[in-house]
């Protein structure tokens, strides 16, 4: 297998659809449309209007930790509204550990045994301490992403599905900004080879972007691992982009604003002619991250069956229907003929790779905190959420063990743990991505009658 982790016939393929355009692009992954479109997409957007995931605890208030430019989008859309306290389900306001009903009842005495007082009342407090902060970074030591504190006074509820991801009119240097922070320090790339500031820009005289394949040529010399690293990061991109084209604001008056599929705005960042190149390698990218995350799905459904967890909000009814429909989703992802094998990554010899899997996860990390540099609001909850949901995926497919060393009995808590902050945003980025592919077959049939 390649670094995909797929066979070598299905890379090869993979690799002459580099240089082909759209048409061919969505040709090839005719079944991976259907799969999602049909299978996957009508069942996730079900679950996701449901009151466990759409209210995602968020603070949008952090401060930019790379640069001391503290100025914000004044932009009408690109607000935030944040939920009053009666908008919020009673059962999502308890402690953050406490993401089901089993935690909060069935297996209380085994949580209190846990916390270290009752241990040994003799311990003094600066050990107790030392033992919190201990546990604190085990709980962190795996995760690939930075995640906000629920705890702090900053820390508000955002409903999703009243902040929709859509255009905002945030653009132009400080957008760019963002993203070259990420490409250019956060992607392995060599300091030689340069990102354009603006990438909508002609590449045609850049040395490394000669019809959009010289920008590529720098990844072959970089290992299986972090190859696959930039293909996430330009994954999501891809993903987002796909999202704004998708909901554009098309027309504004003083009755109704209306918003739609931007044609133009979509040819602009994925035509082939138009990029020179570059466009379908980006959307063989957000295929890619797809499957990533799609694979997270598969492997985490031992989690999710267990008789202890619920999507617990106080609603017992509503809440068990919608674990029967998450466990539904999840078979479906789990009977994906085409799933991603993760042990191509981070093989070989041991120390080297242990020391890979560390820089993967603290460029990750990285890439998580120049979110709260974002200057529009909107942008940056979805910004965060959509990394952080990566983030959880990578976090499932390297733990393994853990998850397969799961008990069964609900009187024991497992080693691995999913707070309900990694869940949410596990799923609506999965959902962000689902969305986008569908929306590439939108914009095909869009394209195509364009040209009749």
């Amino acid at each position: 297998t390649d670094f995909y982790g797929f066979s070598r016939h299905f890379t090869i393929t993979l690799l002459k659809l580099c240089i082909s355009g759209l048409k061919n692009l969505q040709n090839f992954y005719s079944n991976y449309n259907f799969f999602n479109n049909k299978e996957i997409f009508p069942k996730l957007q079900k679950l996701l209007s449901s009151d466990y995931f759409r209210f995602y605890k968020v603070n949008l208030n952090n401060p930019c930790p790379f640069w001391t430019d503290h100025s914000q989008c004044g932009l009408k859309y690109c607000a935030v509204k944040p939920c009053t306290e009666g908008e919020v389900p009673e059962g999502l306001k308890s402690s953050s550990y406490k993401y089901s009903e089993a935690a909060s009842q069935d297996i209380e005495e085994c949580e209190k045994a846990e916390k270290l007082g009752a241990v040994d009342g003799s311990l003094s407090d600066e050990t107790r301490q030392a033992l919190q902060e201990w546990k604190k970074h085990d709980d962190e030591s795996d995760r690939f992403c930075m995640l906000d504190d629920e705890d702090s006074p900053k820390s508000q509820y955002v409903d999703l599905l009243l902040n929709p991801e859509r255009f905002t009119g945030y653009k132009g240097p400080e957008a760019w900004r963002i993203w070259n922070s990420i490409y250019e320090e956060n992607c392995f790339k060599p300091y030689s080879v340069k990102r354009p500031l603006n990438p909508l820009a002609s590449n045609s005289g850049d040395l490394f972007l000669i019809k959009g394949q010289g920008f590529y040529r720098w990844l072959e010399g970089l290992c299986v691992e972090k190859r696959a690293f930039f293909r996430l990061v330009s994954g999501l991109h891809a993903s987002i982009n796909t999202h704004l084209s998708a909901r554009y604001l098309l027309d504004e008056n003083w009755f109704e604003m209306k918003w739609g599929h931007n044609v133009s705005e979509f040819q602009q960042r994925f035509d082939e002619e138009l990029t020179e190149g570059e466009g379908p390698k980006r959307l063989r990218n957000l295929y890619f991250l797809y499957l990533i995350e799609l694979r997270a799905l598969a492997k985490i459904l031992p989690y999710f069956e267990r008789p202890a967890f619920h999507l617990y909000t106080g609603q017992r009814t509503q809440d068990n229907e919608n674990k029967k429909l998450l466990l539904e989703l999840l078979h479906v992802a789990k009977s994906f003929p085409l799933h991603f094998d993760e042990t191509a990554l981070f093989a070989g010899n041991k120390k080297e790779a242990m020391k890979l899997k560390e820089d993967f996860k603290m460029t990750f990390k990285n890439i998580s905190r120049i979110m709260d540099c974002v200057e529009c609001f909107k942008c940056r909850l979805w910004g965060k959420l959509q990394t952080q949901g990566l983030g959880t995926a990578l976090k499932i497919l390297f733990s393994e063990r853990q998850i397969e060393a799961m008990p069964n009995t609900s009187n024991t808590n497992p080693s691995f743990q999913l707070s309900r902050q990694e869940i949410v945003s596990l799923f609506n980025a999965f959902g962000r991505i689902s969305t986008s592919v569908r929306e590439l077959e939108n914009f095909r049939s869009l394209l195509s009658n364009l040209k009749q």
